[in-house]
């Protein structure tokens, strides 16, 4: 499937993204065009008016995406990711939810909520931080430590039973509270909700013995999915924070010309060098991962964990890189009107996500 944009929706893409930066939102313009290309709905079935993509596919033209701007690939990634609970909804009782133009799911991984068992459902409150695109998710998502009788309810093996939850927009508390350097543009916010009623169809697990889609990504396991959507965010990010810093060192070259920024220069091809060798051996696992999926139906622990070392290393050397290039960018790098600079804020606001700092 041809994922590719061309020069000219390249050029306009970074126009609107520019604005929304601006704006502190994705504007709706800009929206238009996701709901146009179906970019939320990367791994919705055709049927229900997705793309049905591969993980391969997805996870490079995320890549793309977070290479024209950040916020757009970070909030194309989490809103896709969020839809791609769909695979685990009972779809008689959601019904032609994700078949609307416009469905967008988002939320919070954090079980900081309580769901309280009732005769046919749950009782839930709490308050989740830093939603991905709340103005426009049609419906929020969130994990609750399961409790009933006033006692929290374990598995067998002594564990917290945790589930998944889904509200829609009309139930949900907004706080404007994103403050963060970089992804402006996500309008990530807090959403809490009090003592409200759910039926038990509300209510989801994400592991392959619940997917209620036939779609082979739904049995691809679920943290190193989000492990390498999340990378690869990173690793856009920070491939245009290189071809920025490559552009003003060679300004400075035709204005100066000493040998110092030869050595900034060497600096950064040696770093590209080195986050591409990475990026290479990633996508080598994740493709070699969709494969095996394909034909074993499940992946090997061995994979599970090749894909996490991976995912893991890209981000934390494309992070490094970023941080030693940077001084070499001069004190135009540091305007925050600078391209530069709102780059290198968005990689150490994407690359402080939980789920990729700490581990090998």
């Amino acid at each position: 499937m041809q994922l590719q944009l061309n020069k000219k929706e390249i050029a306009g893409l970074k126009r609107l993204c520019a604005l929304a930066e601006q704006q502190a939102a994705l504007t709706p313009a800009l929206l238009k065009i996701i709901y146009k290309k179906k970019w939320f709905k990367l791994f919705i079935p055709k049927e229900q008016g997705g793309l049905a993509l591969s993980l391969p596919d997805a996870l490079r033209l995320e890549e793309q995406l977070a290479y024209i701007d950040g916020s757009l690939g970070w909030t194309v990634t989490l809103c896709a990711g969020a839809n791609f609970f769909a695979g685990f909804l009972d779809k008689e009782k959601t019904g032609k939810l994700f078949h609307a133009k416009n469905v967008c799911l988002g939320g919070s991984g954090a079980a900081t909520g309580i769901a309280t068992q009732t005769k046919d459902g749950y009782t839930i409150t709490g308050k989740w931080k830093y939603a991905t695109g709340a103005p426009h998710l049609t419906h929020f998502t969130a994990n609750c430590i399961i409790e009933k009788n006033g006692k929290t309810v374990l598995h067998k093996d002594g564990t917290v039973m945790i589930r998944s939850f889904y509200f829609k927009k009309s139930e949900v508390k907004l706080y404007n509270d994103w403050e963060a350097m970089g992804l402006r543009a996500t309008a990530s916010r807090s959403f809490s909700v009090k003592k409200i009623k759910l039926k038990e169809e509300r209510s989801f697990l994400i592991d392959h013995a619940h997917v209620t889609l036939n779609d082979l990504v739904y049995t691809y396991p679920f943290m190193p999915f989000a492990e390498t959507t999340l990378a690869v965010n990173t690793l856009g990010m920070a491939r245009h924070f290189m071809d920025e810093a490559i552009a003003i060192i060679k300004q400075k070259q035709q204005k100066a010309g000493n040998a110092s920024l030869q050595v900034a220069m060497d600096a950064v091809q040696k770093a590209q060098r080195e986050i591409a060798t990475v990026a290479t051996a990633f996508y080598t696992i994740a493709d070699a991962s969709w494969q095996e999926l394909s034909e074993q139906k499940k992946l090997s622990g061995k994979t599970t964990k090749q894909i996490s070392k991976v995912s893991r290393q890209l981000v934390k050397l494309c992070r490094t890189h970023v941080a030693a290039i940077y001084p070499y960018c001069g004190l135009s790098a540091t305007s925050q009107q600078s391209e530069i600079n709102r780059v290198f804020r968005d990689v150490f606001t994407a690359s402080q996500h939980a789920l990729l700092t700490f581990g090998e």
